[in-house]
C-alpha cells in the first residue's frame, strides 16, 4: 500500500487492487483505519477514529485533493 503522504500523524495511501473502483484514499492512523471517496469528498467507512479525527481527514482530504487524485490517476497509468 504505497503512501502518497502523511500529515499529522494520518497516513493517507492506496491499495493497487482498488483501482477499479471509483477514486478514493485510505487513512490510517494507531490502527484506526478510514476510506474516503473522492467524488464527491465523502466518508466510504470509518474503524477507530472518532468523530473529530473523521472531521479532520474529512478536511485533509479535500486540502490535498489535488495531491491524492494525482497519485490515483499516475498509479492507473493515466
Amino acid at each position: 500500500m504505497p503512501t502518497i503522504f502523511r500529515e499529522k500523524g494520518y497516513r493517507f495511501s492506496s491499495y493497487s487492487y482498488d483501482l477499479g473502483e471509483p477514486m478514493h484514499v485510505h487513512v490510517t492512523k494507531a490502527g484506526a483505519e478510514t476510506k474516503v471517496w473522492m467524488n464527491p469528498i465523502a466518508l466510504a467507512w470509518a474503524k477507530g477514529f472518532r468523530e473529530h479525527e473523521i472531521r479532520e481527514i474529512l478536511d485533509l482530504v479535500a486540502a490535498n485533493r489535488a495531491v491524492i487524485e494525482s497519485a490515483w490517476n499516475e498509479r492507473r497509468g493515466n
